[in-house]
């Protein structure tokens, strides 16, 4: 008899995902799903966006910090925005996960329901992934979505004359780390909440496919780090502006986070990432609702290389964003 919680070990792999099926929604795309060899989508268009990312325990996520439905849902939400990013429909998620032995049963039906609550009113079906063991809890996510007979928006296509824009907030996932860094997560509970479940713009990609959006790229590096990586590929320089103006509703509401751990707003908003905003280039006045401008799309020129991003004009002195294997 058990008189703990029932854990991982207790359990076989048939009976644990006896568990976590019930939990995890069809999507309008699935013909087949979980239960035989691979599943069957539908692929109207003919064509499918594809991507995939990984979240590892004490690197992207802490156990003591959050949930099991907060590391579902933000597996789920950053790769449903890469999807978005480029102008697509998600569809469906394959999920494998690695999982201690040790790792109460109810934590895994939790980031199972994590899933479900983020992919559910997209319509995205989670259809199927793996098991393992291992040291640590480890979720590898790949998303798949549908261009719906558009062409997918790549951040290669910025010319200038563009106008830079941005959906969705930045810095609060930051200001959320350090909260719960110093021990304050009362200090900031929206910042907190964003952190550990973040709430991509996702209708916004789709929406700026049908504007013209020129290039558009998922903000989950950093906007410093992340417009470089589009100016780069486009072969332009970013102006993202003065950051009082054109970031001044992010600044306003990181202020009381800063103040709670002596953290730097402008630092956070133009370095921080995990948010999983969307940045894009639209033509002059093709702006849609939902993007508001950050800056402007230039042409290189001496002093700024392709792949230079700017701020207010001038070589930004803020950290540049995350990077995985060095800061």
């Amino acid at each position: 008899m058990i008189d703990r919680p029932l854990a991982v070990a207790d359990l076989s792999e048939d009976e644990l995902l006896a568990r976590i099926f019930p939990h995890l929604p069809a999507g309008g795309r699935t013909l087949l799903g979980p239960g035989d060899d691979a599943a069957v989508l539908a692929a109207p268009d003919g064509r499918y966006v594809v991507s995939t990312d990984v979240l590892v325990e004490d690197r992207h996520f802490r156990r003591a910090w959050s949930t099991g439905e907060d590391v579902g849902w933000r597996a789920a939400m950053q790769n449903l925005a890469d999807v978005a990013a480029m102008g697509a429909r998600p569809t469906a998620l394959v999920v494998s996960l690695v999982v201690p032995g040790d790792l109460p049963v109810a934590w895994v039906e939790g980031l199972a329901r994590g899933l479900a609550a983020a992919c559910g009113p997209v319509g995205a079906g989670v259809v199927g992934g793996d098991l393992s063991g291992g040291s640590a809890v480890v979720v590898a996510v790949t998303v798949h979505g549908d261009l719906e007979g558009r062409e997918p928006v790549l951040r290669s296509g910025a010319r200038p004359g563009d106008v830079l824009a941005l959906a969705g907030t930045v810095g609060r996932s930051a200001a959320g780390l350090a909260l719960l860094d110093a021990g304050l997560p009362d200090a900031d509970p929206e910042a907190v909440r964003v952190h550990r479940r973040p709430e991509p713009p996702l209708a916004a990609g789709p929406d700026a496919a049908r504007a013209g959006a020129t290039a558009m790229m998922d903000v989950s590096d950093g906007l410093l780090r992340d417009a470089a990586r589009l100016a780069r590929a486009s072969g332009v320089v970013l102006d993202l502006g003065e950051p009082g103006e054109a970031l001044a509703d992010d600044l306003a509401a990181l202020a009381g986070a800063a103040a709670a751990v002596g953290g730097d707003a402008v630092a956070w908003a133009l370095g921080g990432g995990e948010d999983h905003g969307l940045l894009a280039a639209f033509p002059p006045g093709a702006v849609p609702e939902g993007f508001r401008p950050v800056g402007t799309v230039l042409a290189p020129g001496p002093g700024a290389a392709p792949g230079t991003v700017l701020v207010a004009g001038a070589r930004p002195a803020v950290p540049a964003g995350w990077e995985h294997f060095h800061r």
